[in-house]
Formats: structure tokens, sequence, C-alpha cells
């Protein structure tokens, strides 16, 4: 077992410049209709965006060190940790870079101050709302006891903790963690796919989401999405005046995937600092450097890449367009299959127009309705056209795009998921618009889709 120290001092940390905030997400405008004509399918290059350059950044704060990673804590945490106290930290189900080595340095540290840490999944209906289910997610991020040193407890069980100060609704969380001296948060912030609020993906929502499980993330689903972010306050304010929350660990990933920051918060600091973080998360995350294309492949889909399966901030797919805006504008959108850490959970499929039968047989029910039904966002579990492999489902969506510029030299954009778009596959109608552009590297010369004898890629 590694050995932890703790100390006070000024780091120097090499760190992301912040880009300009855009005022607007990209979208699409001036489209040309025009008939269909020329090949069903472009030949690929791939290219890739250079990373941003980093700089040294002085911080202040508590320093959480072992043979793993440097963890920054605030001392007002840390502080609030007696000897012999129960301490729940809650895992979600996102995945988080270095999410196992995190936890444990988390589990290491309140060790250090002599309190007994166990970990809690708190991701709402997630895992086919099962406690099983949750466990099992958290093994696929390498969080179980073993790795931990402690105890990771799952339920589906919550505890009334209050009434909402606004609306007067009950507000539940897990029982494992009600059953704690403490409580602390670590989660990743980042844009929500469904809304737009000071508070969006972490902490707050962990509160009133994840620790609510599927009860309370269902009293939140089951309202107006226009309130939701809202309510996400609401109740995650009840749970700080009402728990024993010591505070949060708030994580910010760059474009890459990558960690970008990792932030101590006490209480009082969630409330009023998470919204900041939040807006330094909206210039951090990745997005494909192009207004529109005709195409978008999806190589995979999963609930540990993004809540929709695939994050909407980047394919512009939004389950709810009403209320976000923001990623590429794409005609037709194929997915070709799920991630194996989604355990047939194909939850986001309904957002594209075509699909595998690869990835039709890989999808559990049991596992891809619960999160629909609590959500309420049932077209997200909609079947799209089924093609037999990876080129049909290409050809048919190339075919079917009327609003296509050029037909003779289609747009076409692959990735491998959401999360890692560091490197992509383009068609050769798309290399006008990235050639002589700082913003990227072309790797290749045009070459044709490696199609297996089945037709397809992978």
């Amino acid at each position: 077992m590694s050995k932890t120290t703790a100390t006070i001092r000024k780091i120097v940390i090499p760190t992301y410049a912040e880009a300009p905030a855009e005022k607007l997400p990209m979208f699409a405008e001036n489209r040309v209709h025009q008939r269909f004509t020329g090949n069903p399918y472009p030949n690929a290059v791939v290219i890739r965006t250079p990373e941003k350059t980093k700089f040294d950044k002085t911080y202040e704060a508590v320093v959480l060190e072992n043979d793993y990673i440097e963890l920054v804590i605030l001392p007002e945490i840390g502080g609030k940790i007696q000897p012999g106290q129960k301490i729940a930290i809650t895992c979600g189900s996102r995945g988080i870079n270095h999410n196992a080595v995190m936890a444990r340095a988390i589990v290491d540290f309140v060790k250090s101050k002599g309190a007994e840490p166990y970990i809690v999944a708190a991701m709402g209906s997630h895992g086919g709302a099962t406690a099983e289910g949750q466990l099992q997610i958290l093994k696929d991020y390498g969080i179980t006891e073993e790795a931990m040193g402690c105890p990771v407890k799952s339920s589906m069980e919550t505890v009334q903790i209050g009434i909402s100060g606004v609306r007067h609704q009950p507000v539940y969380v897990d029982k494992n963690a009600s059953e704690a001296d403490g409580i602390i948060l670590y989660n990743r912030i980042k844009p929500h796919t469904s809304f737009r609020g000071p508070y969006e993906s972490g902490l707050m929502k962990m509160m009133a989401i994840g620790l609510g499980k599927q009860k309370g993330a269902e009293s939140i689903h089951h309202q107006s999405p226009a309130i939701m972010h809202e309510l996400v306050e609401e109740y995650g304010r009840t749970i700080l005046e009402n728990a024993p929350v010591l505070g949060g660990i708030a994580i910010i990933e760059n474009a890459y995937d990558d960690t970008y920051l990792i932030k101590g918060l006490s209480p009082e600091e969630i409330i009023s600092e998470e919204p900041k973080l939040k807006e330094i998360s909206y210039k951090t995350i990745a997005h494909l450097l192009f207004d529109k294309c005709d195409v978008l492949v999806v190589d995979k889909i999963g609930k540990n890449i993004s809540g929709d399966g695939m994050d909407p901030n980047v394919s512009g797919r939004f389950v709810q367009p009403k209320y976000c805006s923001g990623g590429i504008q794409a005609e037709k959108c194929v997915i070709l299959d799920l991630t194996d850490e989604t355990h047939g959970n194909a939850q986001g499929i309904g957002l594209a127009e075509v699909t595998t039968r690869r990835l039709f047989n890989k999808m559990k029910l049991e596992m891809t309705y619960p999160t629909g039904v609590t959500n309420t966002f049932l077209h997200l579990m909609k079947i799209p056209m089924i093609m037999d492999n990876d080129r049909e489902a290409m050809q048919l969506a190339l075919m079917c795009c009327p609003e296509a510029e050029d037909h003779d030299h289609m747009k076409m954009i692959r990735i491998p998921n959401t999360a890692h778009i560091g490197v992509i596959e383009i068609s050769e109608g798309m290399l006008p618009l990235v050639e002589n552009n700082p913003n990227f590297e072309v790797l290749t010369e045009p070459y044709d889709l490696p199609f297996d004898e089945n037709g397809n890629l992978f």
C-alpha cells in the first residue's frame, strides 16, 4: 500500500490555457439543398487536432501525495474529518480519467485522518436501476473493495433527507450515504446534455440525482425539463442543509479527456464556485472543429461516455434541442456499436438515423429501458434503421442526404466516440476545410475504408 502524505504549500502545475468563451455554440447555416449524385460513400483520410499549449500556473492548496497522484484539497474539507468517523465517498457512472487512482487517493486521505472511509454508488438509475448493476459499473472503472482498500457499497434504498425549500417536495439520498458521519462528493464537472443552468453535470447534480438514486432521479425528471436546472439546485441545497456533506472534489477534463483541474470545495464553495468551474468546463470540452457535415459516424456509444450514449455537445444530437444547442450539425448520424462498459445499455441510439445489426444484437432492453423511464426521454431508446454491416449503414446514410452541398464530394466524419476526437477520419470532400488550417494536421493520404469480408470496420 502506498504511503500518503498531506502538506500545505504552493505548487506549480502545467495547465492548459483557457480558450476564449464562445457566446453561442457552433451552428449550421446557409445549407444548400441538392439532388443526390455521386458515390455511395467517400474515401477517408485521418486528421488530428494538435494539443493545446500548457503553461506553468501556481496554486496554493493542501496537497495529498502518494506514489500515484497529487490531489488538491482545501483545508476546510480535511479539517472536518475526525478519527473514528465513517466517511462516505461518492462515485458515479461516468468514465473519469484516472478514476480509480483519484478515488483511492481520497480514501487514503480519509484514512490518514484516522477515519473509516467507504465508497457509495451515486448514479441515479444507471446500471439497470439495480444495486448489482451499479457495482458492476464501478468495477469496470477499477473501483473495487480490493483496489480501494475499503468497502464499496451499493443500494437502491433511499431515505428522505428533507423538504425542498421552494417547491416543498421530498428530497431523498442513498441510505448508505445517510448513515455516514460525513460525505465527500467526488465527480466531474461538465456541460449537461439536456439542460442549461448555473449547475449542470457536477457535484450539485450528483447530490440531487446521483445520491437520490432512482427515486430522486424520477422526482426531478418527471417534472418539466424547463425547470430541471432549478430542481437540481433546489434539491442539492436541501441535501447540503440536511446531510453531513463535508465538501467535494471537483474534476475538470480537457478536450483530450485528460485531467485539467482538480479542486476541493467546501459545502459553501459548492454553491458559489461550482458555477464558475462549469464555465471553465465549457471552454475545455472537446468539440469538432467543423460547423457541419453530411454524415457523422460514431464507432461506439455508451453510458460510460455520456448520459446520452454520445455527448451532444460534440455530436449536436440533443435530446431536448429546445433547451440546449451546440456541437456539429450533421444531416445524418450513424452509430456502429456499443462500448463494453455500457453492458448493453443503448440509451442514445434513438438520436441516430442508422445503426448496425451488431449493435442491435448487443442491446439489452433490461439495461436500456430503466434509465429512459426514469428520465422520461423515451425517444432516446427508439431503434433507427438497422443495416447488416458498417458499410451498408454508412452507404445508406450518405445516400439519404438531400441537403448535401456537393453530392460528388460528400462530407463525412468518423469518430471513435464523443470522448476521443483528437484523431478522426474525414472524407476527401472535407480536405479543403483542413488544408492550410493550423488547427489540423493531415496524417495520411486518402485511402479506401478498410471494410473486412463481412463489410465491417472492426
